[in-house]
């Protein structure tokens, strides 16, 4: 039987028709600092989703590309850390939970420098921003070195990898670990699971969600979930979000957060050249290059054919397949052998999903798979967008088109949804959200020649 990267595609909409949908998305969630991913959804501004939304502003304006960074970054604390929420004060409390008065961030994180103005979450999501800015900075040149663009942006980028490679390496094995299921941004994956079984949740009584009034409980976690994501929370904010004072009930090393940073510490090399600081650049180029032996000697599994979670309480790798296994095609000089069992991952019988070339979030044959709930099946743009980067960067070009192909299509037949039922290729979750078009508007217009950093 055939891969679904090597059939055809039907027909999608003109271009030009998916470009001023997705144009018009990004338009309408502007909030005038930053963009929303979701109006009703996600009603602030969100760590990665930020990252992701830049790289496709670069096509409108650039301008606005570096303004949507610049906004993010306005909210770093001074440890380094890039909270994965910004929020913003106009937006009642009970739009959205956790809100603002449940992290109290600029009282209890004070220690470890949250800002005394913004109100942000204690948490962090991947580090793509590096990345991002890259790109943005590519996208013109001449009017980042006017703005001054790379000279503001990649003293916060460097505190913030410093961060993480730092602070975060609990293992003690070279690779960042996230402390909370909402980090790796995969929410609710099965990969956590067993490491959520440790945690007691919270009491239905001291929480009440907001998701529910704008989503549909078979998309979203369950109130279980929520129990253990809140008790989380609240001990981080007991220790006043120190990750040396903190007790981590859940800490796990994650291929797609590490597979991230490697490639940003790319694009601050690339930066720091770009800037005439060689010493700097060849700093970046090493960790890369260190990062890059670690995520391979920690969360390589030959037999399964894909990186995996390694959860730090037990010292193991967690025996489940998803896509933030996959998402490590991304990381340049990967051993070729493993190249090779990626790709006969993601085109085998695990990810290769019956209705749609997008990647679904867990292996369709997994125990756990759910097609409609968040990151237990359905399928993403962004790591969709990820994996074709990751087929280019490994010179995969015909299987890459064909998976730019598909992202396509399925954008503009969901009315740039959240995420798609892979097994149907229903929309589900949000519509009009704001990653999906940015990276449809990138898919459409960036040089797929342009060189990876």
């Amino acid at each position: 039987m055939k891969s679904l990267l090597d059939r055809p595609v039907p027909a999608a909409a003109a271009p030009l028709t998916v470009r001023r949908g997705a144009a018009r998305v990004l338009l309408d969630n502007w909030s005038g600092t930053s963009t929303v991913p979701s109006r009703t959804l996600y009603p602030h501004q969100w760590s990665w989703d930020s990252a992701f939304i830049a790289i496709g502003l670069r096509h409108l304006s650039v301008r606005r590309a570096q303004q949507e960074l610049e906004s993010l970054l306005s909210a770093q604390w001074a440890d380094g850390r890039i909270p994965h929420i910004v929020f913003n004060s106009a937006v009642p409390n009970d739009a959205y939970f956790p809100s603002p008065d449940f992290w109290h961030s600029s009282t209890a994180g004070r220690a470890a420098g949250a800002p005394a103005t913004a109100e942000t979450s204690g948490i962090v999501q991947p580090p793509v921003h590096a990345l991002a800015a890259w790109l943005v900075h590519r996208a013109d040149p001449r009017e980042s070195h006017r703005r001054g663009f790379l000279a503001r942006v990649r003293p916060r980028l460097a505190a913030w990898h410093d961060y993480l490679l730092d602070r975060r390496d609990l293992g003690g094995g070279g690779l960042a670990a996230v402390v909370h299921p909402w980090e790796p941004g995969m929410d609710n994956s099965p990969c956590w699971d067993e490491a959520l079984q440790r945690v007691v949740p919270a009491a239905p009584e001291d929480f009440q969600r907001a998701d529910l009034d704008h989503g549909h409980p078979a998309d979203r976690p369950t109130d279980l979930d929520y129990g253990r994501y809140v008790r989380l929370v609240s001990d981080y904010r007991e220790a006043g979000y120190d990750d040396r004072a903190a007790r981590h009930s859940f800490a796990v090393e994650d291929p797609c957060f590490n597979a991230l940073l490697i490639v940003s510490e790319r694009a601050l090399a690339a930066m720091a050249q770009e800037s005439g600081a060689d010493t700097d650049a060849a700093a970046h180029t090493a960790r890369a290059d260190a990062l890059t032996r670690h995520l391979v000697t920690r969360l390589w599994d030959e037999n399964a054919g894909l990186f995996r979670v390694r959860d730090l309480a037990t010292d193991t790798l967690v025996e489940e397949n998803s896509v933030s296994g996959l998402v490590p095609l991304l990381v340049p000089h990967l051993p070729q052998p493993v190249v090779s069992r990626l790709v006969d991952t993601l085109t085998g019988p695990q990810f290769d999903a019956p209705a749609t070339r997008l990647v679904p979030s867990y292996a369709l044959t997994g125990h756990a798979f759910d097609a409609q709930r968040y990151w237990r099946g359905p399928a993403w743009f962004n790591t969709a967008w990820l994996i074709h980067r990751g087929l280019r960067t490994h010179g995969r070009a015909q299987q890459a088109e064909r998976l730019r192909q598909g992202i396509l299509q399925e954008a503009a037949h969901s009315d740039f949804a959240e995420y798609i039922d892979p097994t149907t290729g229903a929309a589900r979750g949000a519509r009009h959200f704001s990653w999906t078009a940015a990276l449809t508007l990138d898919l459409l217009s960036a040089d797929l020649k342009e060189p990876t950093p």
